[in-house]
C-alpha cells in the first residue's frame, strides 16, 4: 500500500472548521452543529469522501498524525458519515487503541470487570468486522479474564499473528476495512435501492471514546433518547438506557435497559441521574429549535457526567413525519413552505388508507404489483356475484379474479379488496380499484386459480379456498394469509393543515376522477377543485339499469333504442343531479359513453341463458347477436365517439339528462355549468357531428323547460392523431383533456391489460426506463401532449388544457403538465391529496430557484 501524501486528509471538527455535507457527510456536519450549540461532544476528527476513497484504493493514512489531537494513548471510535444517513454505512467500531497495556491501566482505574468488558468488546468487533473471522468463535458469554485470554488466543490461531497492540495499526486496519466495505457490491446495491447515486461517497468520523463503563461509585452507561413518537409524532420521551454499556448496546432486545422517565414498573434514568436527564431534555429542545428537526440523541454518561456522541434525525412513519413538520411550522421553527417540502407525496398513501402494521408478522402467499394502496381483509370469493352476496351478509370479502372486466364492477363495489392474476398498473382492476379506494394487487402471476374447485394455489403449493381469510396489502403488492394487525388511516387536523398550506402554494388545478356520488363525496372530502372525468358508462352496470341497457343493445330500430334509453333517462338525470349537488357549483366534466357495447353483454353460457330469459328471446338469437357485436380488437373498434355517431340515440339521451339535471341542480344553489367531453376523437368532423346533435338537444331542453343554461363542450384527446390535429379539433372545443391511459396504449401499440406480463423484464433490461402506464413517458407520449397543447393553444389561446388519465396523480406527470402550461390535472379521489402536495412542492421549488437566480445576478 502507498503512503498517503496529503496531510490535510482529516479535519478536526470545531465550530469554524471547513466541514461540508458533500465532502464529509451528514454525521460530520451534524456533529459540527452540535459543537456550535456548545453541547458536550467529545473531540472528533472528520475524514473526507476523497480521503476514504484513497484509503480504499490502497493509500495508507498517517494515523499517527490522526491520533495526535486526542493526546497520549487515547481510545477511539470510528463511525460512517454518508451524505444521507438513510444510505447506511459500515458498522461503528468502538474502543480502538485497546491493548494489554491499556487494559492494565483500566484495571487500576475502572476495575477488572470494566476493563475486561471493554477489551472483549473490542476484540470481538475487530475480529469479526475487520479481520472477517467466524463470529461464533468470538461470541462473548462473559467478561472474565479467562474468556479474554481465550479470545486473544483464538485470534492468533486463526490469523497466525498476535492481536495487534499498536493503536496506529488498529486504526489503519479499521479505516481500510470500513472504506472498502462501502465499495462492496451488496452495500452499493443496498444504498442505490434507497436512492443513492452510484458514485455516493463515504466519510468517516474518528471520535474520542467516552467509556460508559466504570466503578460502582458513580453512574456510567449509554443510551438513546428522543422526544416524539416515531409512530405518531406526538410528544413522548422514548429511548433506552443501559448501565455499564457503550454505543447503542441499550437497543439490543436481550439487554435489560432501564426506563428513561420515572416509572412505577422499575428504576429510571430520571431518578438515577436527575442532572444528566435534565440536561438531555434541555439539549433536545436546543436541537429542535436550532437544528430545526426532531432528533434522536445518542449519549454516554461517564462517572455521572453527560456526553453527547451523536444526534440523528429520528426515524418516523409517514403520519409522524406530517405531525412533526406541521408542529415545527406552527411553533415558528420552520416555515409552512418548508413543512410542505419535507413530506414525500407518495407517503400520503399510508395515511389515506388502512395499512398493515409493519411491526406484525407477515405470512406472504402471493406477490404481485401494488396497484392501489392500502390494506384490507376478508374471505376469498371468486365471482362478482359471490362478492355481492358476501356484502349482503355483512361479511368482508376479497374478490379474486384472473382479470376484471366491466361485469365485475358491482363485485368490486361489494369487495374490501381485489387480487388478480393478470394486469398492470393501468389494467381495468387497477384503475377501478384506485377510483374506489380499494386495496388492489394485480399481476400476481405466481399464483394459480382453479375456478372449478374454487381454489387459489400459491407457487409453493399452498391452497386457499373460497371462504378462507386473507389480507391484501396493496401498498406492498402482497397477499397475506389470515387476518393481520392493521393501522387505521390518519386524516387528522395536522394532515388537513399541511394540505391547506399546500393549496396556498400550488399554481395548477387539481380535480378528481369521479364516476359515482360516493366518488364525488370523496373528491369533496379531499378538496378537489372539481370533477375532471366522470365516466358515465359505470353508471349503467347497476342491476336495475343493466337489463335496460341490454334491451337497448338488442333493439332493431332507432325508435326501439330510444324507447329503451327513455327508461334510462331519469336514472341518468338523477345521477347527474346528485353529482352537481355534491360538487356545489364546482366544475363537473362528464365523458359521454365510451366502451364498446359488448362489455355490457355476458360471455358465459349461463349468462347468455339468463339474458335470453330476461329479454324473452331464444338463446340462439341472443348468442348470434352477442357474437355479431364481438370485435377482433374492441378497444380500437366501435367505441367512444364512433359509437356516438353510429348510434346517436345514446349521446342524445345523455345530453338531455345532463341538461335537465343542470336546470334542476341550478335551482337549488349556484348555477351549474356542465362540461361535456367527447371520447376517442381523432378527426374534427367527429366533433362537428356530435356538437350539432348536442346543441340541438340543448336548444330543445331550453325550449321545453323555458330555462336558459350554459355548458362547455370539449374533447378527450386519446389518439395520437387527435394530438397531432389539435389545432383543428380545438376550433370547436372549449377544452382538451388528454386521456393518457389510451394515448399511451396507442402510442406504444401496447395493451395496458397485458403489459404486466413482460413489463418488469423490459424495465430490468433497460428497454423502458419505467413502466409507461405507471410513469408518464415524457419523450414519446409527452411529446404528443406538448404538440397537442401547443397546437390547441395556437387555434384558441384560451382553451383549457388538462390531463385526466391515471398519470394525473403522479408527481412527475404534474411537473410535466406545469411546464407545458396545462391548467389542471385530474386523478382518482384518493390520489388528490398526493397531487395537491406534489403540485405545491413544484411551485415552491421553482420560486426558490428563481429567488436564488435573482440573488446571483445582483
Amino acid at each position: 500500500m502507498q503512503k498517503h501524501k496529503d496531510m490535510s486528509y482529516f479535519t478536526e471538527i470545531t465550530p469554524t472548521a471547513p466541514i461540508s455535507l458533500k465532502q464529509h457527510g451528514n454525521r460530520a456536519k451534524c456533529l459540527q452543529r452540535l459543537i456550535r450549540l456548545e453541547l458536550p461532544v467529545p473531540k472528533t476528527v472528520a475524514i473526507s469522501f476523497d480521503a476514504v476513497q484513497d484509503i480504499a484504493s490502497g493509500q495508507i493514512p498517517d494515523t499517527a498524525r490522526l491520533i495526535a489531537p486526542f493526546g497520549k494513548s487515547p481510545l477511539l471510535s470510528v463511525r460512517p458519515s454518508s451524505q444521507d444517513p438513510d444510505w447506511g454505512g459500515p458498522n461503528t467500531i468502538l474502543n480502538i487503541g485497546m491493548n494489554r497495556a491499556m487494559h492494565q491501566r483500566m484495571v487500576c482505574s475502572q476495575g477488572q470487570a470494566a476493563a475486561n468488558a471493554i477489551y472483549t468488546r473490542f476484540i470481538e468487533a475487530y475480529a469479526v468486522q475487520i479481520a472477517r473471522l467466524d463470529p461464533d468463535m468470538f461470541e462473548v458469554n462473559d467478561t472474565s479474564t479467562a474468556t479474554l485470554e481465550a479470545m486473544l488466543a483464538a485470534y492468533e490461531a486463526e490469523t497466525d499473528e498476535a492481536f495487534p497492540e499498536d493503536p496506529a495499526q488498529q486504526l489503519t486496519e479499521v479505516l481500510r476495512s470500513m472504506a472498502r466495505a462501502w465499495g462492496g457490491t451488496s452495500a452499493r446495491l443496498l444504498r442505490q435501492a434507497k436512492g443513492a447515486p452510484i458514485d455516493a461517497g463515504l466519510g468517516l468520523v474518528v471520535q474520542e471514546m467516552v467509556l460508559g463503563v466504570g466503578t460502582d461509585a458513580s453512574e456510567s452507561g449509554a443510551g438513546v433518547i428522543q422526544f416524539v413518537s416515531s409512530e405518531t409524532g406526538q410528544p413522548q420521551i422514548t429511548g433506552r438506557y443501559l448501565t455499564q454499556s457503550q454505543g447503542r448496546e441499550a437497543l439490543r432486545p436481550d439487554r435489560k435497559a432501564i426506563y428513561l422517565t420515572c416509572d412505577r414498573r422499575g428504576p429510571s434514568l430520571e431518578e438515577l441521574c436527575p442532572g444528566p436527564f435534565a440536561d438531555l431534555q434541555k439539549h433536545g429542545k436546543i436541537c429542535r429549535q436550532r437544528l430545526r428537526e426532531e432528533m434522536q440523541i445518542e449519549f454516554t454518561i461517564d462517572n455521572d457526567t453527560l456526553h453527547i456522541l451523536d444526534a440523528v434525525r429520528i426515524q418516523r412513519s409517514s403520519r409522524a413525519a406530517i405531525r412533526i413538520a406541521v408542529s415545527l411550522a406552527e411553533d415558528g421553527v420552520i416555515s409552512r413552505d418548508e413543512a410542505v417540502m419535507r413530506i414525500e407525496p407518495r407517503a400520503l398513501n399510508e395515511l389515506l388508507h388502512p395499512q398493515v402494521d409493519p411491526r406484525g408478522a407477515r405470512d406472504v402467499i402471493v406477490r404481485g404489483i401494488g396497484a392501489s394502496p392500502g390494506a384490507a381483509q376478508g374471505r376469498i370469493v371468486f365471482s362478482a356475484m359471490a362478492a355481492q352476496a358476501s356484502a349482503a351478509r355483512g361479511e368482508p370479502c376479497v374478490l379474486v379474479r384472473r382479470e376484471t372486466s366491466p361485469e365485475d364492477i358491482r363485485g368490486m363495489h361489494a369487495a374490501s379488496a381485489v387480487l388478480t392474476e393478470r394486469g398492470g398498473m393501468t389494467s381495468h382492476a387497477a384503475v377501478i380499484a384506485r377510483g374506489l379506494g380499494l386495496p388492489c394487487v394485480v399481476g400476481a402471476s405466481n399464483m394459480r386459480l382453479d375456478f372449478k374447485r374454487k381454489l387459489l394455489i400459491s407457487d409453493k403449493g399452498r391452497e386457499f379456498g373460497e371462504g378462507d381469510f386473507i389480507t391484501i396489502d396493496g401498498t406492498a403488492g402482497e397477499a397475506l394469509a389470515g387476518a393481520v394487525k392493521m393501522l387505521e388511516p390518519a386524516l387528522d387536523d395536522t394532515f388537513q393543515a399541511l394540505l391547506d398550506w399546500a393549496d396556498q402554494a400550488r399554481d395548477i388545478g387539481i380535480r378528481a376522477n369521479a364516476d359515482t356520488p360516493a366518488d364525488a363525496q370523496m373528491a369533496r372530502a379531499f378538496k378537489a377543485e372539481g370533477i375532471g372525468l366522470c365516466r358515465t358508462e359505470h353508471m349503467f352496470f347497476e342491476d336495475d339499469r343493466l337489463t335496460v341497457m341490454r334491451e337497448m343493445i338488442f333493439a332493431d330500430s332507432p325508435e326501439d333504442r330510444r324507447a329503451a334509453l327513455d327508461r334510462l333517462l331519469p336514472m341518468q338525470r338523477a345521477d347527474f343531479v346528485r353529482l352537481f349537488d355534491i360538487m356545489a357549483g364546482k366544475p363537473v366534466c362528464i365523458r359521454l359513453f365510451d366502451p364498446p357495447l359488448h362489455e355490457f353483454l355476458p360471455s358465459s353460457r349461463d349468462g347468455l341463458r339468463e339474458l335470453a330469459e330476461a329479454l324473452s328471446l331464444p338463446l340462439s338469437t341472443v348468442t348470434r347477436r352477442v357474437e355479431a357485436l364481438s370485435e377482433f380488437n374492441p378497444m380500437l373498434g366501435l367505441r367512444g365517439v364512433r359509437l356516438g355517431i353510429t348510434v346517436p340515440e345514446i349521446y342524445d339521451m345523455q345530453a338531455r339528462a345532463i341538461f335537465e339535471a343542470t336546470i334542476k341542480a341550478s335551482k337549488k344553489g349556484a348555477p351549474v355549468v356542465p362540461e361535456i367531453m367527447i371520447p376517442l376523437v381523432s378527426a374534427r368532423r367527429e366533433v362537428d357531428l356530435v356538437k350539432t346533435r348536442v346543441d340541438a338537444v340543448a336548444a330543445a331542453v331550453r325550449t321545453e323547460m323555458d330555462t336558459d343554461f350554459d355548458y362547455r363542450l370539449g374533447v378527450m384527446v386519446e389518439t395520437p392523431r387527435a394530438a397531432l390535429r389539435a389545432h383543428e379539433i380545438a376550433m370547436h372545443s372549449a377544452f382538451l383533456s388528454f386521456g393518457t391511459n389510451d394515448l399511451t396504449q396507442m402510442t406504444y401499440g401496447l395493451s395496458r391489460d397485458d403489459a404486466g406480463r413482460f413489463m418488469s423484464d423490459y424495465v430490468n433490461q433497460g428497454v423502458y426506463a419505467e413502466d409507461p402506464f405507471h410513469t408518464l413517458d415524457i419523450e414519446g407520449v409527452g411529446e404528443l401532449l406538448t404538440i397537442g397543447a401547443e397546437r390547441g393553444r395556437q387555434a384558441d389561446p384560451d382553451i383549457v388544457l388538462s390531463v385526466c388519465g391515471e398519470h394525473g396523480g403522479n408527481p412527475e406527470s404534474i411537473a410535466f403538465c406545469r411546464d407545458a402550461g396545462f391548467d389542471y390535472v385530474s386523478c382518482s379521489p384518493f390520489r388528490v391529496p398526493l397531487a395537491r402536495l406534489a403540485a405545491a412542492q413544484l411551485a415552491i421549488a421553482e420560486r426558490g430557484t428563481t429567488k436564488k437566480n435573482a440573488i446571483a445576478m445582483r
